[in-house]
């Protein structure tokens, strides 16, 4: 039997540059970040999502599509301190799946092999579409302690970095791996691939 993964879904940016309320955004009926969340939740056995504080509408969405939520007093601060958050509340020796809330178009097959890396002993996994890298990212649970100590605003990118030899690369045929929303004209773009993703047969 294997360890439960956990999945912590990223959901505590301002969305600045898409003019706010970038994850309630509608995407084929409904708010963009619970595509992301779907796709998680396909994947692992649990997802915390870690949010900012006062932001009720999305904390509302999250929590009754079953996300367990935890509030990132320094969200603002930088991706490090939101992703720090939400590994303090990882319970011990569970691997996690990071994933971010702007990033709906992840097929969940994807997701799914970065979990099965782990499961069959990859330190730390992530998938790979024509040579780059891209979401969710799996770490074995050793290095949890590390990403609840994170700050700033590189993610686990140091990590990555520190352990470059520990990587397991995974070749994926999805390009919904890299594919972020950050501005109105990437929302039009991921609709569009959302629906080829949806059309395709399999």
């Amino acid at each position: 039997m294997t360890t439960p993964t956990v999945g912590i879904l990223l959901a505590a940016g301002a969305g600045t540059r898409f003019g706010g309320g970038k994850l309630l955004a509608p995407l084929h009926g409904q708010p963009l970040v619970l595509h992301a969340l779907a796709t998680l939740q396909g994947a692992v056995d649990e997802v915390i999502a870690v949010v900012r504080p006062g932001d009720e509408a999305l904390h509302a969405v999250l929590r009754d599509a079953g996300a367990r939520l935890v509030l990132c007093g320094r969200a603002a601060d930088g991706m490090g301190f939101s992703l720090a958050c939400a590994a303090r509340e990882v319970p011990a020796g569970h691997p996690v799946l990071i994933a971010l809330g702007d990033m709906p178009a992840i097929a969940v097959p994807s997701a799914r092999k970065v979990r099965d890396a782990l499961d069959t002993g990859a330190a730390i996994a992530l998938p790979v579409y024509r040579g780059r890298r891209g979401h969710p990212v799996g770490f074995a649970a050793h290095f949890v302690p590390a990403l609840g100590a994170l700050q700033a605003d590189q993610g686990a990118r140091a990590l990555l970095h520190r352990h470059a030899e520990q990587i397991r690369e995974l070749p994926v045929d999805d390009a919904g791996i890299l594919t972020d929303i950050d501005t109105p004209a990437d929302l039009t773009a991921a609709t569009g691939q959302l629906a080829r993703l949806r059309s395709s047969p399999g």
